[in-house]
């Protein structure tokens, strides 16, 4: 079979999308596209945000593949399918575009993860499939009969709907080597999260690890890279080269925690490549950061959320380390690698002249401190199931509507202030 893979032209005006506006490499498709190849079908990867593409101009490209069956993600890029846009009015435009075009048409992303019927709906397509999606998609290529395939929901002939499953989540382990198109790896100047310099050169995303150990109240991963895998250090290096033959200087880990892991840090260190992270700056020894900063790293991105211990175990952090040896631990990174950021998040109880006054004590070390920002309860976090129960179909508008009317003051890079989902959806036929 033919397939196309499309990464559609991200808008997020009027979105509470909080994520980098930036493009970055597809990598669920990219997955998908070579499972799907090594079972034998013929693929097409359309990336329209990363290619400037409008939706008219990448559905004109697949229809001219013929494809017998079109895959859109509804965020854009695993990196983000843990904070992704609410609305699905850009895969919806994409999918009115291509019309018939498309052959079979599957969404895969966070939306249809945890509440697969209305994904189904808003978005008209075919089917869904539920959490981690690149071996689900080779299955559904394979057969006419997906009442078959597991963790889909589907549209029966008679126009009903069905859901045959739970969530996926691949073995990843062993996921392939990915490799990008030349013309690809030369558009992507951005450098996701780095601020010691200008970009010398094309940037790349990258996974040395799927999932997080631990349950954190506000991370939306319950449908997808939930438990922890760690990939093949040959495979992911394998990659990695392949990257900086083509002239990658810069790579960022998507893991949702980047753990210490001494034979990849060794493995970076011989080679020329720079690299930011996302982690838990109390899971790494004083020794282990300077190996960190040694290895190449550039940037880092740590999770402390709240300023006090109470705070910390209200969110579930399971956090050992003080607010002292949190503030030590940063600083102590931050002789090694040039950015390193405190992430905070805005918690019930914290003082905000306490806040201010650490801010402050770390800004005057070289640590960033951000400006805490609200939560938005994710359907797909344990703080949606703790308010709310289960997600139902409701559960996008129930989150939105719940995240607009708790807070006067949103992100700092929230430019225009958020419309309702509805209004967002209605837009583009999604209701």
């Amino acid at each position: 079979m033919r397939v196309a893979l499309v990464n559609p032209p991200w808008d997020y005006r009027n979105s509470i999308y909080f994520g980098c506006r930036e493009p970055h490499l597809p990598l669920e498709l990219g997955y998908g596209a070579a499972l799907l190849a090594s079972a034998g079908h013929d693929t097409l990867t359309v990336d329209a945000h990363l290619e400037g593409l409008s939706a008219e101009e990448a559905a004109r490209r697949v229809a001219a593949f013929g494809p017998g069956m079109t895959v859109v993600a509804t965020a854009p890029t695993y990196l983000f399918w843990r904070c992704a846009p609410p609305e699905l009015r850009v895969p919806r435009a994409f999918l009115d575009a291509l019309g018939t075009a498309g052959g079979r048409t599957v969404a895969v992303g966070p939306h249809g993860s945890a509440t697969p019927r209305p994904a189904l709906e808003k978005l008209g397509c075919d089917a869904v499939v539920r959490g981690e999606c690149e071996e689900i998609l080779p299955l559904l290529a394979g057969t006419d009969d997906l009442a078959r395939v597991p963790a889909l929901a589907y549209r029966r002939a008679d126009g009903t709907s069905a859901v045959t499953g739970g969530p996926h989540a691949s073995r990843f382990t062993d996921l392939p080597a990915l490799r990008w198109p030349d013309a690809w790896i030369a558009r992507h100047r951005h450098h996701h999260h780095r601020f010691d310099g200008e970009p010398d050169g094309p940037g790349a995303e990258v996974e040395a690890s799927r999932g997080c150990p631990y349950t954190c109240s506000f991370c939306a991963k319950i449908d997808f890279r939930d438990a922890y895998r760690r990939r093949d250090l040959g495979i992911l290096l394998d990659e990695i080269d392949g990257l900086i033959a083509q002239g990658v200087t810069y790579l960022y880990f998507v893991d949702e925690i980047f753990l210490p892991q001494a034979p990849l840090l060794d493995a970076l260190a011989a080679r020329d490549i720079r690299f930011g992270i996302q982690t838990r700056i109390d899971l790494w020894k004083p020794d282990m950061l300077d190996r960190l900063g040694a290895a190449g790293c550039v940037s880092i991105e740590a999770g402390v959320e709240s300023l006090t211990e109470k705070g910390r175990a209200a969110l579930d952090k399971r956090c050992r380390a003080s607010t002292d040896d949190l503030a030590e631990r940063l600083i102590r990174a931050r002789k090694t690698v040039p950015f390193v950021q405190a992430n905070l998040i805005a918690v019930a109880g914290d003082d905000p002249g306490m806040v201010a006054a650490w801010r402050e004590r770390l800004r005057a070390q070289g640590v960033w401190a951000n400006d805490p920002v609200p939560l938005y309860p994710y359907p797909s976090s344990p703080d949606y199931r703790r308010l709310w129960g289960e997600p139902d179909d409701e559960a996008w508008e129930r989150a939105h509507a719940h995240y607009l009317g708790q807070f006067e003051r949103f992100s700092d890079i929230q430019e225009e202030r958020p419309l309702p989902l509805r209004e967002l959806e209605a837009a583009c036929g999604c209701r």
